[in-house]
């Protein structure tokens, strides 16, 4: 078996994992810049006004592999190993560093202007997520993240930004990275601190809706600025096995799995799949839909699906 000469095998960095600068240049606090490192790594407590009210000795996307001063080396270091492709990700706090303002910060933009032409140079074609776990702080902090349906306005706007700045440099981006991991950890997923009290799960599919719809808007603003972009979704993969064969175990299995295909379900088809009605009446889940969002769904779909997957 051969691979064609086309196909683009590379790999792949996060903007939260690899660029460090986290307060340089006019950027903003994402979700992951306020995660320490260590065992008594949690979701931190906010006070808005003051600030973080707990501070540990070490947060690793402070400092990172400085990506952002050592862009050139890497991708010089990438294109030696052969790479074709390298997935990557825009930090959106870098781009709006609260998320919610009008204009974009200049330098941001430029940042990944230099990323871009770079890759060019050594024939590496950029695969860019436009959300990577990079929801603005702020955004989480004053709205509660993408339970508030304020958010998709704000993805929209910074989608928008930067599909029309690097029309030129960039064909294939993926909306949301993992958009299933907002089930599994929510304060990374979406932005969302959920109290003890609150129904986690309303709360957890409320805002996965939400993700959904701007995805779908995001892929409209992408096509119309660009119809030759190739706009794909993105799963957080692990296919759960039934213990044995008994009718239980298999059906079991496939409701677990259910509960990721989900989301590319209503991404590449365009409306939430039949089962998820039942899923949702036994989860106790009522999602407020407005009216439209059904349209939206349907009329943008996505071109691609894609998937990470960390096991044997």
């Amino acid at each position: 078996m051969s691979l064609s000469k086309d196909f683009l095998w590379g790999g792949a960095v996060a903007a939260n994992q690899c660029e460090g600068a986290y307060d340089a240049d006019g950027k903003g606090l994402s979700l992951v810049d306020v995660l320490p490192a260590g065992e008594e790594r949690q979701i931190p407590l906010f006070n808005p006004a003051k600030g973080l009210k707990e501070t540990f000795d070490y947060y690793p996307s402070h400092e990172s592999i400085d990506f952002y001063h050592r862009y050139e080396e890497d991708i010089k270091l990438f294109a030696e190993m052969g790479y074709k492709v390298l997935r990557m990700s825009i930090s959106w706090p870098r781009i709006f560093p609260k998320g919610d303002e009008s204009e974009p910060n200049e330098q941001g933009l430029a940042f990944y202007d230099k990323v871009f032409d770079t890759l060019k140079a050594y024939d590496i074609e950029p695969l860019v997520t436009l959300n990577h776990f990079d929801t603005p702080l702020y955004l989480a902090q004053e709205y509660g993240g993408w339970y508030n349906r304020k958010t998709i306005d704000f993805f929209v706007n910074y989608s928008r930004v930067v599909f029309e700045r690097y029309k030129d440099k960039v064909k294939y981006w993926l909306t949301h990275n993992e958009i299933n991991m907002i089930l599994h950890i929510p304060y990374i997923g979406g932005g969302l601190i959920i109290e003890d009290e609150a129904n986690a799960e309303q709360i957890k599919y409320q805002a996965a809706h939400h993700l959904l719809v701007g995805s779908s808007l995001a892929t409209k603003v992408g096509k119309e600025i660009n119809p030759d972009f190739q706009i794909g979704c993105m799963l957080a993969a692990g296919e759960v096995y039934p213990n044995t064969c008994h009718p239980q175990d298999m059906l079991a299995a496939l409701q677990k799995n259910r509960e990721q295909y989900i989301f590319i379900d209503v991404q590449s088809r365009g409306e939430y799949p039949s089962y998820s009605k039942r899923m949702f009446e036994e989860l106790g889940v009522e999602i407020q839909q407005e009216q439209g969002d059904a349209e939206i769904l349907k009329a943008h779909t996505v071109d691609f699906i894609s998937f990470s997957y960390y096991s044997s």
